[in-house]
């Protein structure tokens, strides 16, 4: 969840939406992702709205965070209306989901299908760190509902992690995955375990990436995740870049570190499903993320947590005490909001479906971008088949291209 709030129109006291948004409520999936935004120690690449326990001022507590989030869920339901759709995906982020207790993980599912009702094949995952959870945790995440985890790995070779900031033993990665494969999280009707990496650190090698990707698979996990370090304004990191203390990361660093990765997840029996992403069977796949990618609502419970119901956007306050005080006094936390008109969710559809295995239908392009795809098939970047535009494995590389050059 990114820190810096976007420039919006004012969001209404009560949270209200337009009745043309909630005519298509759940056409394409129905969720609700809760931002948790509490760390222990802030990570220095991180840009996510999180805040450990010295930033958090008076009137903050993790103790009572759980009752401010059931409350935003209660705000949702009657926002949404007597909709009869049930929830099909729910996802914990943050932040570190995992320092709340997870009796108030699952006194949170437990609100969102009160109000709401869950699908019978709900998918409900939750973040954690390696060094926040233990066999009790995910004991008590299986028997309140929970189906997935997404473990925020990131490295295995502890200078890397060093320059992340990260302060997980990576010696605990393989116990933290068998505790969550005895405590459930391997059954047919379970989303499994995935694993987050980052690849791109100043100052891993070639040699760091395959061990940090050897190892990942050496868990066995069903899913794995693999983005590039982007180093964001404002950050620890991008300071530290600045000042010459690390070097700016390389694209063509990124691009051999992506190959080697899709090779050797590939030969494992991971195959892609989204530029990012990579799963060993369908079931596997994140489905809340495939929501967003395939442009579905859901409602974003917490500081500063983003919204999409019908073409209206939305996004809440950003500090954990102005939500607070906003829940408390029986208000909506949105503080802004904006209705995309057809061209914006046209080319929001084009950014994000273009990323999926399955690529996007062609009549999602406007004249000018139907004339460009002969030239990005002859640069063998996308094939055409079917009224469907699909990334070829070169195009993964260049995906951001792709898209702009079809937006022109």
């Amino acid at each position: 969840m990114p820190s810096a709030l976007p420039v919006g129109d004012p969001a209404p006291a009560d949270g209200s939406l337009p009745p043309s948004a909630l005519s298509t409520l759940g056409d394409q999936g129905l969720g609700f992702y809760v931002h948790v935004p509490f760390c222990t120690v802030r990570c220095g690449y991180c840009d996510f709205n999180t805040y450990t326990a010295t930033e958090l001022g008076p009137g903050v507590s993790r103790q009572t965070y759980a009752d401010q989030a059931i409350a935003e869920i209660r705000q949702a339901r009657t926002v949404l209306g007597d909709t009869d759709r049930p929830i099909e995906t729910i996802f914990f982020g943050g932040g570190t989901p995992t320092l709340l207790p997870a009796r108030d993980l699952t006194r949170i599912v437990t609100a969102i299908r009160d109000e709401f009702g869950l699908a019978a094949d709900v998918e409900i995952t939750t973040e954690a760190n390696p060094d926040s959870v233990d066999l009790r945790y995910f004991d008590e995440l299986r028997a309140g509902g929970f189906t997935r985890l997404s473990l925020g790995m990131q490295s295995s070779v502890p200078h890397v992690l060093a320059v992340l900031d990260r302060t997980h033993d990576p010696l605990r990665v393989p116990a933290v995955v068998e505790w969550a494969r005895a405590a459930g999280f391997t059954s047919a009707d379970s989303g499994g375990v995935s694993l987050d990496l980052i690849y791109g650190t100043p100052g891993e090698s070639m040699a760091d990436w395959e061990r940090s990707l050897d190892d990942a698979l050496a868990c066995g996990p069903d899913h794995i995740s693999a983005y590039s370090l982007i180093v964001e304004d404002g950050t620890a990191l991008a300071r530290r870049v600045r000042r010459g203390e690390l070097p700016m990361p390389e694209e063509d660093d990124f691009a051999d570190k992506y190959v080697v990765a899709d090779e050797r997840l590939r030969t494992r029996g991971l195959g892609w499903y989204e530029v990012s992403n990579w799963a060993t069977a369908p079931e596997h796949q994140c489905r809340h993320n495939l929501l967003y990618w395939r442009g579905g609502d859901w409602w974003g419970v917490g500081p500063g947590a983003h919204s999409h119901v019908g073409g209206v956007r939305w996004w809440n306050v950003k500090h954990p005490a102005a939500y607070a005080d906003r829940i408390h006094a029986g208000v909506s936390p949105a503080h802004g909001r904006e209705t995309l008109s057809d061209e914006d969710r046209r080319v929001e559809r084009v950014m994000l479906e273009l990323r999926l295995q399955e690529g996007m239908r062609l009549d999602a392009l406007d004249e000018d971008g139907r004339a460009a795809v002969p030239e990005q098939v002859e640069r063998g970047l996308v094939t055409v088949s079917d009224d469907r535009i699909v990334l070829t494995d070169a195009g993964r590389l260049l995906a951001d291209g792709v898209v702009r050059d079809l937006l022109v």
